[in-house]
């Protein structure tokens, strides 16, 4: 094949329906801004929490980000036709499916598979502007679409742009009695161009046991090459991480979570530390909690008030939290009652606010705005509880530099997303 034919696709998929799609930006409104109070309550966040269609968000930014985003993953619906659920009970019985609570998670129930290529098709085409020139997208779906997803990236990526199809690998129960069963998931990874970003020395690992004493043994192993056992090697293109199962300690409730595992060595490969990682289906939260560990910034969007409020939870219990802006392709909705019942206690210009918690609020985050001025929300102060084990920090403190009357705001959402707020004024002497 000619060096022109593999800068071309080869084929080109077709579906009912198909066309290009003009993009139209959303309008983002601020909601709020989240300083934690540690390390640096100064800092100013370099991070985007984003609500609403991700499509119209993506339109949203590209005056500003395109070009910029220095890697993307995206874990989309998978065209299963299922309705999923979030556990949002505590304490329940793990094997009994039938007593837990939950509530709606995320629909990947479509009319056909066209309406679900008609969706994934202009979001990978916004993906794609959006990327660096040395930018890389990683596509992860399963048996249900992957296949004519890699033939669409082909298209809008160039064949030559093709990295790799990584395969994840789990065990667990599985219903299949007639096939086998089928325990993997495809990561389909695209260049935006030549000159792309990948850290093997980041991700190596051990060298099984067996293949050091195989090179321990014999002169010969490996055709007289010997790798340097002590390094590790890069892995291979198919990855075991276990599945966030019901008692796992990273699991949030929020349907089809994916481990910090296999996230771990996607923004260890492919960003720098500081780069701008993003994932416009967040699900979980688990890009944005791994990607602020590991010292990167980045944007994550999805439309799931849900997913909105377990990212929020998850990053508030991160060992150092990251400053972040929340933005909405609406207005902020009003609170829903009853208000929240808080006490404020002053010592000097110290004050102390105290979430009342009542027995069926089941409230697992909230915050602080210890001078509101109207509009967005300044938060400085978070607290969220654990998922597993654990309570709700019920005191927040702020120390002010100067006397006078203030406005505290305070906003706590339940383990559905359910937002309440309450206002209150105090004067410091």
């Amino acid at each position: 094949m000619s060096s022109k034919g593999r800068n071309e696709p080869f084929a080109r998929l077709e579906w009912k329906g198909r066309r290009e799609h003009p993009l139209a930006a959303a309008q983002l409104h601020l909601q709020s801004t989240v300083i934690p109070p540690y390390p640096n309550p100064s800092a100013q966040p370099e991070n985007i929490l984003l609500q609403g269609d991700n499509l119209a968000i993506m339109a949203a930014l590209l005056p500003d980000w395109e070009g910029r985003v220095d890697l993307i993953y995206i874990d989309p619906p998978f065209l299963s036709g299922k309705a999923y659920r979030a556990r949002i009970g505590r304490g329940e019985d793990s094997r009994r499916p039938e007593t837990w609570n939950t509530t709606a998670g995320y629909q990947d129930e479509w009319k056909d598979g066209a309406a679900y290529l008609s969706m994934l098709y202009p979001r990978m085409q916004a993906m794609h502007r959006l990327l660096a020139p040395h930018g890389t997208l990683y596509l992860h779906l399963d048996w249900h679409a992957a296949a004519y997803a890699r033939v669409l990236l082909d298209e809008i990526f160039g064949p030559q742009r093709f990295l790799n199809e990584i395969v994840w690998v789990y065990h667990g129960p599985s219903p299949i009695r007639s096939a086998f069963k089928r325990k993997h998931d495809t990561i389909l990874v695209y260049t935006r161009s030549a000159d792309y970003t990948f850290n093997a020395d980041a991700v190596r690992i051990p060298y099984h046991k067996s293949t050091r004493k195989t090179f321990a043994s014999s002169k010969k192993a490996g055709f007289g090459k010997t790798p340097d056992l002590d390094r590790g090697k890069v892995p291979e293109d198919w990855w075991y991480f276990p599945v966030v199962a019901r008692l796992h300690k990273e699991r949030t409730g929020y349907p089809t979570q994916k481990p910090e595992a296999l996230l771990e060595r996607v923004i260890m490969a492919s960003s720098n530390p500081g780069d701008v990682v993003a994932d416009f289906f967040s699900g979980a939260g688990t890009v944005a909690s791994v990607a602020a560990r590991l010292g990167r910034r980045w944007i994550a969007a999805d439309a799931s008030r849900l997913a909105i409020r377990t990212t929020q939870r998850r990053l508030a219990l991160l060992e150092t939290p990251a400053a972040y802006q929340l933005l909405s392709d609406s207005p902020q909705p009003p609170a829903a009652p009853p208000p929240l019942a808080i006490q404020l206690q002053q010592e000097k210009r110290t004050l102390t606010c105290r979430l009342m918690e009542k027995e069926d609020d089941n409230n697992v985050y909230w915050e602080v705005d210890w001078d509101y001025q109207g509009g967005p929300i300044h938060s400085t102060s978070q607290a969220a509880r654990p998922w597993r084990n654990g309570t709700l920090p019920e005191e927040l403190h702020h120390s002010y530099s100067a006397p006078g009357t203030y406005t505290i705001l305070v906003q706590a959402f339940n383990a559905a997303g359910e937002v309440a707020r309450v206002l209150q004024d105090i004067t410091l002497k």
